[in-house]
């Protein structure tokens, strides 16, 4: 329990996160938490995610109200230990008001500062988010079908803590170009590969979801000296079948309550999907040559509800550390593709989890990732 005043803050869900909206408390003032425990949802403009206690205590005062949007960084709660006087409480909140509260534009500034970049890599423009820095191998997010950086946004800030990360919207996706080649797992390991290559990155762990774990697969087939270990989240071309409905609806809705529905297909708990995130994949579909280039990647990638890849001889013979996470309620691509996956390989299943485990089980994916990352450098 914590005697002193722990101030909770609205988080940083990304790095160009400039604010959020306390959705709802799931605890009670006078309620007692243990470190870990869900205490509200946050919305951004990408999804809603649970704010998890950082210290075991007692929620003593709710500043922020539900439905309430704040800047990054804004007071909306106190955590401390019940025998904590009320006077103390008022104390630390009037004093962390007047020292600690974000000045106004500060967020906005280094949101601009830090923000992504447009990268030339061969034919491509593409969309690239660099952050951290560090004495450790780079590592290289790759995003699923339809996503884009993004997607990420609940894990490159914590991993860039010790190392430099690099997260990019495929081709095809997000604000990078939309033509995709021929839209194969071979052409968009290609441009990664030649992404690598215009960042000086010899060699970099490499983090794919789903169609980006395919595309990770086939990145260590093809060119395996640039990979140094291979993460996979719920990865395409390790089972045998995909979502057909999920593919073809997500590609094609036009109307928001029809986007809403297939993106719910995504997740476990349906509440991670708020209307922003709806709005903000609305506005990306109706991008000039976004429908398209996901048409092309489907027929390239997939055929009805079958995969055409086959890449679980790449894991069998794989030279280096791999790890794959997969939600056993993965709505998309079945967890029941993990059954098949070598014994070198550590495996995580969630349950209660869809296809999105970095996003539903962040913090405990995170570390895990990271922990990983150190041992295949030790």
């Amino acid at each position: 329990m914590s005697k002193t005043p722990i101030a909770l803050t609205m988080p940083k869900f990304g790095l160009a996160m400039t604010e959020g909206k306390l959705a709802s408390w799931t605890v009670q003032v006078g309620q007692a938490v243990k470190q870990g425990d869900e205490l509200a949802d946050i919305e951004t403009s990408k999804i809603t995610s649970g704010y998890e206690s950082p210290a075991a205590g007692t929620l003593r005062k709710q500043i922020g109200q539900a439905g309430e949007t704040l800047p990054v960084g804004a007071l909306i709660g106190v955590l401390a230990d019940a025998d904590v006087s009320d006077a103390d409480i008022e104390a630390f909140i009037t004093q962390f008001q007047a020292e600690q509260a974000p000045q106004e534009g500060a967020d906005e500034a280094s949101a601009r500062a830090s923000g992504p970049q447009t990268v030339q890599v061969g034919d491509y423009s593409l969309n690239v988010q660099e952050s951290g820095s560090g004495t450790g191998l780079p590592v290289l997010l790759i995003h699923g079908f339809g996503g884009d950086l993004s997607n990420w946004q609940l894990t490159q800030e914590p991993l860039a803590a010790h190392r430099r990360v690099i997260s990019f919207d495929l081709p095809g996706h997000g604000a990078s170009s939309k033509s995709v080649q021929d839209g194969s797992l071979t052409a968009l390991a290609a441009s990664v590969a030649e992404l690598l290559k215009t960042l000086d990155i010899p060699k970099a762990h490499i983090v794919g979801h789903s169609l980006g774990g395919g595309v990770a697969l086939s990145l260590l087939r093809d060119q395996p000296e640039k990979v140094a270990s291979l993460t996979l989240i719920a990865p395409a071309g390790v089972g045998k079948t995909v979502n057909a409905d999920f593919l073809s609806g997500f590609a094609e809705a036009d109307r928001n309550r029809a986007m809403q529905t297939e993106l719910e297909k995504l997740v476990h708990n349906k509440a991670l999907i708020g209307r922003k995130m709806v709005d903000a994949v609305m506005r990306a579909r109706r991008l000039d040559g976004a429908r398209d280039a996901l048409r092309t990647i489907t027929a390239a990638c997939f055929e009805q509800d079958k995969q055409k890849d086959a890449l679980l001889p790449v894991l069998e013979n794989a030279k280096v550390p791999v790890q794959v996470f997969w939600g056993q309620e993965d709505a998309i691509l079945s967890v029941e593709a993990a059954s098949s996956l070598p014994d070198h390989v550590a495996t995580h299943l969630y349950p209660d989890v869809g296809h999105l485990p970095q996003m539903e089980k962040a913090t405990e994916v995170n570390k895990l990732i990271e922990s990983f990352l150190e041992k295949a450098e030790a």
